[in-house]
């Protein structure tokens, strides 16, 4: 049986020699971390990748997020190690889902999560990251926003912004919504004295036992910059693994075992393997119609700051 190392050195060897560059959300496993050229959050991988002068990308990640790399780097070509990598959150909506609720919600801005599908991202005025979606909202001149597809998400950001009107959808993210109230409370029980660190797309009323709330990248920089030595940490279980391994001098603890993405624990290091070999993998194929169209929600995105 051939080592990790061995398999990762196998990994590095060959994207060099194929130009490749790997991309790998910082859910994944650690392994894959280690033979990955940028990690971090969906939108940020994506610009990382449009911005390298590789010809040929693989996101370690889901769907969607490669999907995001084609919109921004139409001229590469970007693999998924496993096509059934998807995003249960991104595939809430269909196309024709949304044309109803643009029809239902006529006049209404339409914003729509990084989250969503590039068919989605056609009919959408702008786009948001967890971060940027407070910000980009605010400064959008209509009072009237429809926002797809995570409700909490969404009641997240209709908080910081009460003078506007929004309108959600029952969607969300399945392994943050799966957090509950019962679930904090044992988890600051067992673990005293930690703070609570959560995801915008938990629960509100999870969101409103918190110590801080932001995207994965601002849980793990909170954590890594705070005084405290203890944390309680409220999105996918691997950044407990990611932080532990980065600031050993620190306790982190998920609020339960089950905060598992099993999309995002779908690839391992072998399927990385078989992708940069060329014998397992699947290319994403956008037209170039879904590329311009979708990339114009990214753009306003880009221009209003994201």
């Amino acid at each position: 049986m051939k080592l990790i190392r061995d398999i990762q050195e196998e990994i590095i060897r060959l994207k060099k020699e194929k130009d490749i560059c790997i991309l790998a959300h910082c859910y994944q496993s650690d392994d894959i971390m280690e033979v990955a050229d940028f990690t971090g959050d969906s939108f940020g991988l994506a610009k990382k990748a449009a911005q390298s002068g590789h010809k040929n990308v693989i996101m370690c990640g889901v769907r969607f997020m490669a999907e995001t790399v084609k919109i921004l780097a139409p001229e590469k070509r970007v693999y998924l190690p496993r096509g059934e990598a998807g995003c249960p959150m991104a595939e809430q909506l269909d196309i024709d889902m949304l044309r109803q609720l643009k029809e239902m919600y006529e006049g209404y801005t339409v914003v729509c999560y990084i989250n969503t599908t590039a068919e989605l991202k056609t009919l959408c005025d702008v786009c948001v990251t967890s971060s940027s979606a407070v910000k980009i909202i605010r400064q959008i001149d209509n009072d009237k926003i429809l926002f797809i597809p995570d409700c909490n998400l969404g009641d997240y950001v209709s908080k910081q912004i009460p003078e506007k009107q929004f309108k959600f959808i029952q969607g969300g993210c399945p392994t943050h919504a799966r957090l509950t109230v019962n679930d904090v409370k044992n988890a600051k029980a067992a673990h005293p004295g930690a703070l609570l660190l959560t995801h915008p797309e938990c629960r509100p009323e999870v969101v409103a036992m918190s110590d801080f709330v932001g995207s994965t990248t601002e849980i793990m920089d909170f954590a890594a910059n705070s005084p405290e030595k203890a944390f309680i940490i409220g999105t996918e279980s691997s950044i407990c693994s990611h932080l532990g391994m980065s600031h050993p001098d620190k306790l982190f603890f998920p609020i339960t075992k089950d905060c598992v993405c099993h999309n995002m624990k779908v690839t391992n290091l072998v399927d990385v393997l078989h992708c940069v070999q060329g014998v397992d993998g699947e290319e994403i194929d956008l037209d170039s119609d879904t590329i311009s169209k979708a990339k114009v929600c990214i753009d306003e995105m880009l221009r209003m700051g994201g």
